[in-house]
């Protein structure tokens, strides 16, 4: 049957086809969505409890103990982490790909209100929920600032007016505030002169309680009309709270304002933030697990001239970090390498054609292909990737293979004497086998592809299918538009041909193909040499999981002494930043400091570094944080620890540096006396830089002995004494203001707690006679070692240790040397390591990685059995596979780039490219047999030299496709390169030896066919 013959002629038919599939791929490609990368996001939620004053002790307990509880019960939750600091706890919920991220918030959404009656009655806010990936950089980051208001009305403002609607915005998982001052009312009062009345803290804070309240007054209903209530029972500024009467002596008001100061505030004094090296109130912008960041940012550009036109004059809001700026630079660089590649394919195909019409006809294949392979991908829901862009950009050398081939052989029979007609009938019905047989074990490799797990398999998934399509669409072309264009644009040429390179080329290799068939011998030990080789190079090249991506921007983490104060703390950031700033290569950052959610100690902060445009840069992100290094390290009283931010987040949660290793166990004093060990044995290691720990139990503490006895005595409870040190000491928020736009607290704290452990001699506890009593009578004060945080992992205690790698080391190496530091250290078997984020997702795929390999080769192998209906002539094509291996594996280990996912992904598709060569020589071999009655050696050394011609130019055409990525630079070159390296080094090693080793390897099994059918056929073996 001649698939092609109605094709070839009805010429319209066929044209009218391809015009349908062009223009169907140039609609679905204007409504192709743009993205870094597949979506690959778990669906994850961060869940905040604020609790002022709270330790870190009474955080685990009172908070995120009762919340784990009830999460740890959740259906599909794949891993919960939480870490309580001085009054904050934040617990992560990461859940199976398979959750949609929905279902998931409605589990949450049920365990925060069953857990809601454990816990403590006077949280000013229940736990709030974000669907948000806190280790996922912000989309965009906002600085805005003002020369004529203040900190707290900015804040108030930003909030009020311009966080909300942006949070509104689809996709957007979360606006957070950093630095800002959110107003307050506060109050601090003066316990020795309230204690001289006879009154306490606590006097004070029921009086506003009672005093400021906003009820419902409920109306008058008369017989016509109705007439509603309202009163002045709310208090909204300082001077009315002022303006409160304590109690009366000697018949004159003791009023608030003459025992405390009231003033307009804000309701945390301890954060702060800078835009480059001015204040600044930072808006941050996170997009939802899932949701594509160029269009959740078009969305927010579009909005941002409407909401900065409701906003007063003289604010300057700049933005500060835009995530799709170098997301755009790397499609635009993959997209000039794609049309590059087709370039060069067009040019190979021509310098073997040398005629404009030849060149035409499967030249015309690839952009057919890769435009029809766009209306597939919109069907399918892809996105314009990375990803999916190599996919098409390593396609057109693939695509064209189809069509040279079918090209070739129509020449062949037109050369012959035959008309184009005849010849492209003929040709196309010969040739068609083959071309689906190429097709289909071209296609069979990918398949496992699909079967992949986890986020691996959901990054590689659109890859395979992009390729697949383009692939299968090439094949439609080959068979319909190439044998009809044939028939029309071809002309008989003279049957003598003037001697040309490609002859003198096909010259030579007869020659040397004589010669090594004369040496069967040799050469299959060359092919066993290879395997073997294969093995070796294997083995001795690092080993990785996904290339460093330089993204235009760094993210730091600064860490200070645990007992440092504040306004140490923002001197130290800020010098950190100054020095930071003054590098040639970086363009601007922001920097913020304090407990928000987001920041979790006092000692630490955050830092967001944007690089300035990869073409006005002297060195990458990576090198850029090698340079700042030492600078940063002769900086005093402070660490700032840098890694280059990534479009690939699987971590879900924020660590000092890239990579994340966990400790874990019941026991928390065995965590606490041996994670120091381990990381100062990590950090002796050369292969490790940045070694850090989130370890930090040496804040420092007060811990007060209440003496129950004498407070039994004088009727004081214990909760008198702790309300006393919360009123005066946790910043606590007694009432709240209600207004139209918004809600503000009112803070109650006192005068000494500016004063250190000395003011508890002037804090007093009423006793039951109504008498002041000095705290300090009452208690014993001892200074002792805290915890600034506490962190578990799935309910337990637990460790995260993170690093990075030094210079030209691999993340496999950095695995190995973990791993043999634990066993040299004697870690107790206690303690329950494991990796996290992209290391664990490493760990999965090395285990996974021959399996995949092998997975293709089997699949390869059953389909050209199929095919073949043979158990001989696929182990022959597939013989060619080491070769093309021994080539990768050598370009990844002289340029020192690691077998990554990306390799491994040019390695499968190496084994459907090379076993090519094999199959155009196989059939014709295999024909000359059947048809002509050679004998195998004169058939496979025909067949070798009729193939040598499109054999070459398909591999050529291949190579030139993938230079390109190879050779790429600019934004998104870490991804390309290592495919490209992987093909370019495969194909050329595969080119110099399969050429010689599958004739030779034919003739070899047809011999060992041969001597079993024998055996077979001998009388003792029908016995």
């Amino acid at each position: 049957m001649n698939l092609s013959r109605p094709f070839i002629l009805r010429p319209v038919a066929t044209t009218l086809s391809m015009v349908a599939i062009l223009l169907a791929g140039l609609l679905a490609y204007r409504l192709l969505p743009v993205s870094a990368l597949p979506q690959v996001d778990y669906p994850t939620i961060r869940v905040m409890t604020l609790y002022p004053g709270a330790s870190p002790d009474v955080m685990t307990s009172a908070v995120t103990a009762p919340l784990e509880r009830q999460f740890g019960q959740m259906p599909g939750l794949r891993q919960m982490s939480s870490t309580s600091s001085g009054g904050a706890s934040v617990i992560t919920l990461r859940f199976a790909l398979e959750i949609p991220l929905d279902v998931a918030e409605q589990e949450v959404q049920a365990a925060i209100n069953a857990a809601s009656n454990l816990l403590p009655d006077d949280l000013p806010t229940p736990p709030v929920y974000n669907k948000v990936n806190p280790a996922d950089t912000p989309v965009m980051t906002l600085a805005i600032s003002s020369e004529s208001m203040s900190l707290t009305d900015l804040h108030d403002l930003v909030d009020t007016r311009m966080a909300q609607k942006l949070a509104q915005i689809r996709g957007v998982g979360m606006v957070s505030l950093s630095g800002g001052q959110r107003p307050a009312v506060r109050i601090r009062v003066n316990p020795q002169a309230l204690a001289a009345y006879g009154l306490s803290l606590a006097d004070v804070r029921n009086l506003i309680n009672a005093a400021n309240v906003n009820q419902p007054k409920g109306n008058f209903d008369g017989p016509t009309r109705v007439s509603m209530l309202d009163a002045n029972d709310q208090l909204r500024s300082p001077e009315e709270y002022g303006e409160l009467i304590l109690s009366y002596e000697g018949g004159a008001a003791l009023r608030l304002k003459d025992v405390a100061e009231i003033y307009r505030g804000a309701e945390d004094e301890r954060l702060a933030a800078w835009a480059n090296e001015n204040r600044a109130v930072l808006l941050n912008i996170q997009r939802q697990p899932g949701a594509n960041v160029i269009e959740v940012v078009e969305r927010i550009q579009a909005l941002l001239p409407e909401v900065a036109a409701s906003m007063p004059s003289g604010l300057d809001i700049q933005i500060l970090t835009d995530r799709t700026q170098t997301i755009r630079a790397a499609i635009r660089g993959v997209q000039t390498e794609m049309l590059l590649a087709i370039s060069l394919v067009t040019l190979v195909t021509f310098l073997f054609l040398k005629r404009a019409s030849a060149t035409l006809i499967p030249s015309i294949t690839v952009p057919l292909s890769l435009v029809g392979t766009f209306a597939i991908m919109y069907l399918a829901g892809f996105s314009l990737n990375n990803l999916t862009l190599m996919a098409l950009t390593i396609a057109t050398g693939f695509v064209v293979d189809d069509a040279i081939v079918m090209l070739e052989n129509i020449s062949r029979h037109l050369e012959a004497g035959e008309t184009p007609l005849q010849a492209a009938l003929k040709g196309a019905k010969q040739i068609s086998f083959t071309l689906v047989s190429l097709t289909l074990s071209l296609i069979a490799v990918l398949i496992p592809l699909l079967f992949m797990q986890d986020v691996v398999g959901r990054l590689f998934r659109e890859f395979a299918v992009t390729l697949s399509v383009a692939i299968l669409l090439s094949l439609v072309i080959s068979l319909t538009l190439t044998p009809m264009m044939c028939a029309r644009l071809l002309k008989a040429e003279p049957h003598e041909r003037k001697p040309d390179w490609v002859s003198r080329l096909i010259d030579g290799y007869a020659g040397w193909l004589t010669w090594v068939l004369g040496r069967q011998t040799l050469t299959l030990l060359v092919a066993l040499a290879t395997l073997g080789l294969t093995v070796v190079l294997y083995l001795a090249v690092p080993k990785g999981f996904f290339p460093v991506q330089d993204t235009g921007a760094i993210q730091g983490i600064s860490e200070a002494p645990q007992s440092i104060s504040f306004q140490a703390m923002s001197e130290r950031q800020q010098a950190a930043a100054r020095i930071v700033l003054a590098d040639p290569a970086v363009e601007s950052l922001s920097s913020y400091i304090g407990v928000d959610g987001d920041n979790v100690t006092l000692n630490s902060g955050r830092m967001l570094i944007n690089l300035k445009p990869r073409s006005e840069r002297d060195a990458s992100a990576s090198e850029v944080i090698h340079r700042l290094r030492p600078e940063l390290a002769r900086l005093p009283g402070i660490d700032l620890y840098l890694q280059p931010v990534q479009d690939l987040t699987i971590e879900d949660r924020v660590s000092r540096t890239q990579y994340q290793f966990s400790l874990q166990s019941p026991d928390g004093e065995l965590l606490e006396a041996w994670t120091p060990r381990l990381v100062d044995a990590l950090r002796a290691r050369p292969e490790l830089t940045d070694v850090a720990s989130d370890l930090q139990n040496r804040g420092l503490q007060l811990h007060l002995e209440i003496d129950r006895d004498a407070a039994s005595r004088l009727g004081i409870r214990v909760a008198d004494i702790a309300d006393a040190l919360y009123d005066a000491f946790g910043q606590r928020q007694i009432s709240t203001i209600f207004t139209q736009a918004s809600q503000y607290r009112v803070v109650l704290s006192a005068e000494a707690a500016q004063s250190g452990p000395q003011a508890l001699e002037r804090i007093f506890v009423r006793s039951e006679g109504g008498a002041p009593v000095r705290l300090s009578s009452l208690v014993s004060a001892e200074q002792r070692a805290a915890p600034l945080l506490i962190n578990h992992i799935g309910q337990f205690p637990a460790v995260t240790l993170s690093f990075n790698l030094a210079e030209g080391v691999s993340l496999g190496e950095a695995v190995a040397v973990i791993e043999a530091v634990e066993g040299e250290i004697g870690l107790p078997l206690a303690i329950q390591t494991y990796f996290q984020g992209a290391a664990e997702a490493f760990r999965a795929s090395l285990s996974s990685t021959l399996w995949l390999i092998l997975a293709a080769v089997v699949t390869m192998y059953i389909v050209l059995g199929v095919l073949y209906e043979s158990y001989i002539h696929p182990i022959t094509i597939l013989s060619t596979l080491p070769s093309a291996a021994v080539g990768a594996l050598l370009g990844l280990l002289l340029t020192g780039t690691e077998l990554g996912l990306i390799a491994i992904i040019g390695i499968i598709l190496l084994i459907g490219i090379v076993k090519k060569n094999a199959i155009m020589m196989i059939d014709f071999a295999l024909e000359a047999e059947r048809q002509d009655g050679l004998s195998p050696r004169d058939a496979i050394y025909r067949a070798a030299l009729l193939r040598f011609r499109p054999i070459l130019m398909t591999t050529l055409a291949a190579l030139f496709g993938a230079i390109p990525l190879m050779l790429s630079t600019g934004t998104g070159a870490e991804l390309r390169q290592p495919l490209g390296l992987v093909l370019v080094g495969g194909l050329i090693a595969s080119q110099l030896l399969t050429l010689f080793t599958t004739p030779v390897i034919y003739l070899f099994f047809d011999r060992l066919g041969r001597r079993f059918r024998r055996r077979d056929d001998t009388p003792g073996a029908v016995a």
